[in-house]
Formats: structure tokens, sequence, C-alpha cells
């Protein structure tokens, strides 16, 4: 049998034992190292990077190299989100609290100061992964409102910025985050410095919010289900953080087309018209294609049955004035704008001439409109009503191209919860009365 002992040809055979254990775990972590892109890396990620939302998007050769983290990293106060919970702004019911701009991006106010037009947007925290995609698509500052019902959600929150910020170059430096609490939900904790993640991967937005999420007691998602997302009130506040003369309103799911906001900021440098909005296409799109990289390429997929308009299936009415039978006719080479449409550049297709009241476009407009009505709450009559107040105060809404915007998954009726159908019928119920006022608001545009 053989024996350790002392001698140097026992301690000699050890050593090579060591040292060939040593060379096998180095040879891992340098192939490891190779794998990975660290968080401050320079390399900046595809347009079409993989993720959830469209994990069967792209080719093969469009998936980013696995993220991982620096274990030098440390968090840092500035990770620190700023607000104090005993202060904060009250709607006029006093039934929500907001705080603006409680994280901003480090190069947000300087790109405000050159940009003409801001993309605001809101969301609950268990979509704010679809910030994502957004901000790989806009290059200009966005704002944007996250609602927040207790302290379980707020936690939450604060570490998946953390995770935003660090994985995601376009978010550290061009957004704004903004904060809505419900007045039965509001905060006990003052915000704290958190730790990136455990098991963070950058190429999973999706996966590592629901790994979070799961954290969530029943309580809170039984009251979640029974409450109502103040949609109008989030919008407002995320309009208002916005610094630049124009705003693009959307919800967070709304992908704008590629160079949009270069684009736009070119074609608005021509604007004269105070009030006009400038209505963008939106339509849905399978999950199993990549993002179309133009109009042509989209109006191929509509074709092809793989593309179609928002809500076309759902409701018909929310965008149908929008025509977007006429918007496609400038694929065709002889089509009076099949030559604005090869340049790139921005042109109006033509003008909402068939306005009607369950009209809900995404539109760009000077941060001059109608705010939304705050008594509309959770889904029903909340962007079609503050439409309705533009088209009354003597707005004109004009239909843009080459540019589009993008909602992944096609919508249909069965898709949608009970929950919804009833606060629709709940905001039907006010819409007589807001009419009314409307109209005696502007009474002098209407004799």
């Amino acid at each position: 049998m053989f024996q350790f002992g002392c001698r140097p040809r026992n301690l000699s055979f050890i050593f090579v034992i060591v040292l060939v254990l040593s060379n096998i775990l180095l040879t891992f972590l340098l192939l490891l190292s190779e794998t990975c892109i660290p968080f401050n890396t320079d390399k900046e990620l595809d347009l079409n990077f993989v993720t959830e939302w469209n994990l069967q998007s792209s080719q093969k050769d469009d998936i980013p190299e696995k993220l991982c983290p620096q274990q030098d990293e440390l968090p840092k106060e500035d990770d620190i989100l700023k607000l104090n919970i005993q202060l904060g702004r009250w709607d006029s019911k006093r039934l929500y609290k907001t705080f603006d701009s409680i994280l901003v991006g480090d190069k947000y106010i300087d790109l405000s100061k050159k940009s003409k037009v801001c993309l605001a947007t809101q969301t609950s925290v268990e979509k704010l992964h679809s910030l994502v995609p957004v901000v790989y698509h806009w290059s200009g500052p966005i704002s944007i409102s996250i609602f927040v019902a207790g302290d379980e959600e707020f936690q939450i929150l604060q570490k998946y910025l953390i995770y935003l910020k660090k994985c995601y170059e376009p978010i550290k430096n061009q957004v704004t985050f903004s904060l809505t609490i419900p007045k039965s939900k509001l905060l006990s904790k003052q915000p704290n410095v958190f730790d990136m993640p455990e098991n963070s991967d950058c190429s999973k937005p999706e996966a590592t919010l629901n790994s979070l999420l799961s954290e969530i007691s029943e309580e809170q998602l039984n009251w979640r289900i029974s409450n109502v997302y103040p949609q109008n009130h989030m919008r407002n506040l995320a309009r208002k953080n916005c610094q630049s003369d124009y705003v693009f309103l959307t919800d967070v799911d709304i992908v704008p087309s590629h160079n949009m906001a270069v684009v736009l900021e070119e074609f608005l440098l021509a604007d004269n018209c105070e009030k006009c909005a400038y209505v963008i296409p939106t339509y849905e799109l399978v999950p199993r294609v990549r993002f179309p990289q133009n109009k042509s390429e989209l109006i191929y997929l509509a074709e092809k049955g793989l593309a179609r308009p928002f809500h076309q299936k759902v409701f018909i009415y929310s965008h149908f004035a929008t025509n977007y039978s006429r918007w496609a006719m400038d694929v065709n080479s002889g089509n009076p704008n099949h030559e604005n449409l090869k340049n790139g550049k921005i042109y109006i297709s033509h003008d909402v001439t068939n306005f009607e009241f369950l009209y809900e476009p995404f539109y760009v407009a000077k941060d001059t409109v109608p705010s939304h009505d705050e008594r509309f709450m959770g889904y029903g009559y909340t962007r079609n009503s503050q439409v309705y107040e533009m088209h009354v105060s003597g707005y004109k809404f004009k239909v843009l191209s080459p540019i589009f915007t993008i909602h992944w998954g096609l919508q249909t009726e069965k898709s949608r919860p009970s929950w919804r159908e009833k606060q629709n019928n709940d905001n039907r119920k006010q819409v007589q009365i807001f009419k009314k006022e409307i109209f005696a608001k502007y009474m002098h545009r209407c004799l």
C-alpha cells in the first residue's frame, strides 16, 4: 500500500497533482471569460438582440454573447432612488401620490437639451422588461412612469433598476424614471442600496424580472387583480417629466421602428403647425418573425398574414381612422409617394379625414396638447377621451410615413381577462358627462 509521508518524492507527487488541478481550473475560467461580456463593456448589443419577448424573431447569428456580472462591482450611492416617501405630489382626488424623476439617466439632461422629441411611456412593475427593446430602437430621451403598490413591489423595483442600469447602456444614459403609488399601498420604507440580483443574465430581462416577482405574496397578487391601474395618471406623469418640446406618448410594449428618433428630429425641424398631431401607425406582429427593417418589409409581412393593424381583431375602431390601406399603398412603384419612401425621410402620407370618438392613435405632438382626463382609470376610454378633446379643440391628425411602431403578438378578444370589460363599462358611464364638459370648454369652436 502506498503511503504519503514527508519524503521529497512524495511531496513532489502532491505538488504535481495540485498543479494539474490548478491548470484545469484556470483553463475553465479562461474559457468562461471569453464567452461573457462584462457590464461595463463598450460593445453595443445588436438592435435585434434576442430576449424572451422575441425569442424566435432573430436569426442565430443575431443572438448576443452571454453577458455576465463583474465580481468587483459594488452597489453605489448613485443607485439609490432619489425620493423621500414622506413627500411626493398628490393627484386632485388624493388617490395617488407621484414622485418625479426618481432616477435620471447619465445623459438624459444633455440629450433633452438637443432633442426636439421625447418618448413618454408608462408601465406597472411586471411589464418593465418591455423597456429593453424600446431603448435599443429609440436614441432620444425617454421618460417612463412606473406604478408601484406597496413595499414588496418597491423592493423588487429597486433591485430590477440596478439590473437595468448595469446591463443596458441606453437605459443607464437615456431614461428618467418617475413613480406613482396608490394611497391604499403607500410606502413605509425609504429607498435603499441593493446588490445586483443573483443569477442575472442580461440577455433575459423578462426571466430576470419574473424571478424577482416570484417573491410577491399571494395577498399582494390578489390586491392587484381587484384594483384598477391608473393609466391616465401614468401618462400625464411620464409626459410632464419630458423636457423636450414634442412628446411621443406610447405604452411600454410599443416598439418604435429603427432610427425613428433621428428621422423625427429632422422632420420636426421644419414643423410650423401649432395644432398638428402626427400619427404613427402601429402593427401587431407574430413573435416568430424578425422586427421589420423598413416599411416595405412590414407591408410584406402583413400581406403574408404575419402582421396586422393594431387592435384590428380586438376593437377595430380604435385605430381605424388611420386608414392603414392608404398608408400601405406607397410601397408600390406607381404611387406618387414611392420616391419619398425610398429615400427614408419622413413625410406626411395623408390626413385623417374620418375621425370618430373611439379613435386612439399613438402620435407625436407638441407638449401643449390637453392632458389625459384622470377620471378614466383602468381600461376603456383612457386614450381616446384625450384624443377626442384634441379633435374638438382644433387639432389636425396627419399620418406619417415610413416610420411605424410594433406590438409583439396578435391580439384576440379571448386573450383579454374579464375584469377589463368591467372597467370598460365603468368608464363608459362617465363618457356622456365628459363629452358635455368638452363641448362647454371649447364651445366657441363648435358654433
